[in-house]
């Protein structure tokens, strides 16, 4: 099976807390891996492999983390 092109990032989505509320702001979200193209056969093996890309300064807080899969 010929593989496709798909384009992925991996995003930390901070939780929303009470220092959130009492200053009045939202939460961040930061790019942790920056988009890039990857060939493969299916998004599930894009988002497999791009599992492994994750920093492991995040395996704690994978529940926030959110992988953005993109075919072409």
């Amino acid at each position: 099976m010929a593989k496709k092109l798909f384009e992925v990032a991996v995003i930390f989505n901070e939780r929303r807390t009470k220092k959130h509320d009492d200053e009045g702001t939202e939460p961040e979200s930061k790019l942790i891996v920056a988009p890039m193209p990857m060939l493969a056969k299916d998004e599930r093996e894009v988002l497999i492999r791009s599992a492994q890309n994750i920093p492991s300064t995040y395996s704690d807080k994978l529940d926030q983390v959110e992988i953005a899969v993109r075919p072409f």
